[in-house]
């Protein structure tokens, strides 16, 4: 997903993954599992057999723990910073963990055409010694929306040919 924030001296580009559930309803999802499979283990406790007990616990932390994983993998953003004179990148869950500040004259936008129609532009910013990927968890109308949006903004370096993928 892409949004972009405008005034007068920046532009914010915050690009997310798309989200198929929040953390919210997946928590009823898994109150909604556990009822039935807890319940049906107590009753099978009772008659004896409480070795179940363990596993179906055991059932419900590992699906516990994926929903949390997957959740949390979902809160990965990039945060592209265009102000009249730097361009920052900021990556990370929650918080920034990764940064890089060009000056906006030096920084410029390489795009590599996608290799499957269903596949967007790889995008790049980069200065003359670095340069960083921006984007690759992005569907193919979200990549052109964010593409549209800083070829508005940042000169296009380079234009390169889609790779070829032999199998």
């Amino acid at each position: 997903m892409v949004t972009s924030t405008r005034n007068a001296s920046r532009l914010m580009i915050v690009l997310k993954p798309n989200h198929s559930s929040t953390w919210r309803n997946n928590k009823l999802v898994l109150l909604a599992i556990s009822v039935p499979s807890l319940g049906i283990a107590i009753g099978f406790a009772f008659l004896g057999a409480w070795p179940i007990l363990p596993f179906a616990g055991l059932e419900l932390a590992a699906l516990g723990s994926a929903l949390y994983y997957v959740n949390w993998k979902l809160q990965y953003r990039h945060v592209i910073t265009l102000c009249n004179e730097r361009l920052r990148i900021d990556k990370g869950f929650y918080a920034p963990r990764q940064s890089w500040e060009f000056e906006r004259e030096d920084s410029s936008l390489a795009v590599t055409p996608e290799s499957h129609p269903w596949d967007g532009p790889g995008i790049t910013l980069h200065n003359r010694s670095e340069s960083v990927a921006v984007g690759e968890f992005l569907n193919r109308e979200d990549s052109l929306e964010l593409l549209k949006l800083l070829r508005e903004e940042v000169r296009v370096g380079t234009h390169s040919r889609p790779h070829k993928v032999s199998l």
